[in-house]
């Protein structure tokens, strides 16, 4: 386990699932990663609201931490991410104020229509570069309870939220930060206009951190029932998409992504953001990334949608023989909007789709093969879409697809994307996440000088799984007929 190197430790929480990863640097080059802990993840229902567990979350993470000292790792960096939004409070005692609302809750369900009252949504946009979605933190403060928030002294974002309470120091990480679509895209401060709309002020909000700063140690003496190693936590690419860009093995400048998880994260990086009215039209974000680059992107349901029909089916196939039992049935017979809003969070996905399809007067998909062959469909017909958007806005020839997350273990649906992209595909890492957290605690402690220098050597460390598109004439008329249906 613990080397002769710097012992590095990600904890990575998405909505689903958490684990702690390992890795050891000893400057030569290279790496091992090393599952030490994984554990389940998900909102609940308390009183009418979807909740995050935090206690659940905290204790999940000192377990894993004392596996590593188990391990024989007795100092280690750690750094965590999580998916973006959500926020916790805490009052001026320090003391938080109730579990965390999850981005799914239906209380900004309408809130879009009511903040444009307020201000118009093409200037909120022109202002942050950021995608209109309901569940977005500057909507869901807008909803907020006005005693909760009168009670709170600070918000943080729930990687910050949890380092906090690990270290006991609080700060904002710039790269999840914007993603609340509360900072100014040119002046990369908290917009005043959008906070006065909200009703707060910029000082509930901590210090602005950069990817790679020191957080602070681990205050071991908080959580004596447990055998922690000494742990110096460094605040990293919080936002798991971030990170997942930094762990994208990518050369040049000819790429594009999807982030494939829960969520799918289709964009590119660039330098500066994109905030047209062709980008406003398109519904693309320019959320900030290490060493000051954009990440202009769109999010895309993604596996949230197999996640759902597996769980609705009590999980009686694995996500593989879905893929298996899709592979057989005929393709492009249902055409789905799978960003639609009635998909976020509906109380059975297997009834909203086989709903969606009576409604457009389609073929209703049935059979677990089926259900699954509609949304790997339209997942692909959709990222053929979008990265046709991506390249037009953004200017970018896009030679090269990258999936990373463990969506790019899907074999059938990263063949389906290289056919409707008519786009050469490399899938993998899986781990891309946990990787591009390492990489930036890495980077900060001088194991890697540049991002191209992690990003070669996380191509010498992983396996990659080249996809090269079969396009046809099929092909094409289905997605004119998935763009019909976005109308």
């Amino acid at each position: 386990m613990g080397g002769n190197g710097v012992d590095y430790i990600a904890i990575d929480i998405g909505a689903s699932s958490g684990r702690l990863i390992h890795a050891n640097f000893n400057g030569l080059g290279g790496f091992k990663l090393e599952e030490l802990h994984r554990f389940k993840n998900g909102f609940q229902d308390q009183a009418g609201t979807d909740r995050w567990n935090l206690t659940n979350l905290v204790t999940e993470i000192l377990k894993g931490l004392e596996k590593v000292k188990k391990a024989g790792i007795n100092e280690c960096f750690v750094g965590i991410d999580t998916w973006g939004v959500d926020y916790g409070l805490v009052d001026a005692k320090g003391n938080i104020l109730g579990d965390p609302v999850s981005y799914r809750d239906d209380r900004t369900k309408n809130v879009i229509v009511d903040f444009d009252k307020e201000m118009p949504l093409s200037e909120l946009y022109k202002k942050t570069g950021i995608q209109l979605q309901p569940f977005n933190t500057v909507f869901q403060l807008f909803v907020e309870e006005q005693e909760k928030l009168a009670d709170a002294a600070q918000l943080m974002l729930m990687p910050d939220f949890l380092g906090y309470i690990f270290t006991g120091k609080a700060v904002t990480e710039k790269t999840n930060a914007s993603t609340m679509q509360l900072l100014n895209l040119k002046t990369r401060e908290w917009d005043k206009n959008i906070l006065n709309v909200v009703g707060i002020e910029n000082t509930l909000f901590p210090p602005i951190a950069e990817p790679g700063q020191i957080l602070g140690e681990l205050q071991a003496d908080k959580f004596t029932e447990y055998e922690l190693p000494t742990a110096t936590f460094i605040t990293i690419a919080s936002h798991d998409t971030a990170s997942a860009v930094v762990g994208t093995p990518a050369r040049g400048d000819e790429w594009a992504y999807i982030s494939s998880g829960t969520w799918s994260l289709m964009g590119v990086e660039i330098p500066e953001g994109i905030s047209t009215e062709k980008a406003f039209a398109s519904n693309f974000t320019n959320e900030w990334g290490v060493q000051g680059t954009i990440r202009f992107l769109k999010n895309i349901m993604g596996m949230w949608l197999i996640q759902e029909v597996a769980r609705m089916q009590d999980y009686r196939y694995s996500f593989p023989e879905l893929a298996e039992l899709a592979a057989k049935e005929k393709p492009f017979q249902q055409f789905v909007n799978v960003n639609d809003s009635r998909f976020l969070n509906p109380d059975n996905m297997i009834e909203e789709l086989q709903a969606y399809c009576r409604e457009t007067e389609q073929k209703i998909p049935v059979t677990p093969g089926e259900l699954a062959r509609c949304i790997y469909d339209n997942l692909a017909l959709c990222y053929a879409v979008e990265l046709e958007n991506l390249a037009e806005i953004s200017g970018r020839k896009i030679s090269k697809l990258h999936i990373v997350g463990g969506g790019s273990n899907n074999k059938f649906l990263n063949q389906l994307t290289a056919d409707a992209c008519n786009i050469e595909v490399e899938a993998g890492p899986g781990e891309a996440t946990a990787i591009g957290n390492l990489m930036v605690q890495m980077i900060a402690t001088n194991g890697y000088g540049t991002l191209e220098q992690a990003r070669e050597d996380i191509r010498n460390s992983v396996e990659l799984e080249m996809y090269y598109p079969h396009h046809s004439a099929d092909i094409s008329a289905a997605i004119n007929t998935y763009k019909q249906f976005l109308k």
